[in-house]
């Protein structure tokens, strides 16, 4: 029966803890493989390898980021069917239907790779009610203004 191991700091290792959960179809509800579960030292290993990569991404432009996710973006456009019956098999969702999950997971990742547009500015959280908010962006300098005379709504 198939393994399932873990993929820490771009690498599988198969679990070291000794205990699995089983992983079952849905549409059968036959066992179909079984996952390594996690030791402590594994989650340890796992949280600090991320941790390790964290530094070098949060350093990479966000240019050379956003590219990075249109290669990934990419891979999962190609791979798209695949992944639905991945979705399928391991959820119980009829492929057309995991195609729709796959299609949503697109739309996410194409969001995320124009977050350096997003970055410009124009988003302001806690905004309170009866106020309008306006930015106006100019070359190398934001101005950012509260309308005061603005009635609550």
């Amino acid at each position: 029966m198939q393994t399932i191991d873990h993929w820490i700091n771009g690498t599988r290792q198969t679990g070291a803890s000794g205990r699995t959960g089983p992983v079952f179809d849905p549409a059968t509800g036959e066992q179909r493989s079984e996952v390594g579960l996690a030791s402590v030292d594994e989650v340890n290993a796992a949280v600090a390898a991320a941790a390790a990569a964290f530094p070098a991404w949060r350093a990479t432009s966000l240019s050379r980021r956003a590219e990075i996710l249109f290669q990934a973006r990419a891979l999962l456009a190609e791979r798209r069917l695949e992944l639905a019956q991945v979705i399928s098999a391991e959820h119980g969702k009829v492929v057309s239907d995991a195609l729709g999950e796959v299609a949503r997971g697109l739309e996410n990742v194409e969001f995320t790779c124009g977050i350096p547009h997003q970055l410009k500015g124009g988003h302001t959280e806690h905004a309170p009610g009866g106020v309008d908010l306006y930015t106006n962006s100019q070359p190398h300098r934001v101005v950012v203004g509260i309308n005061p005379d603005n009635s609550a709504a």
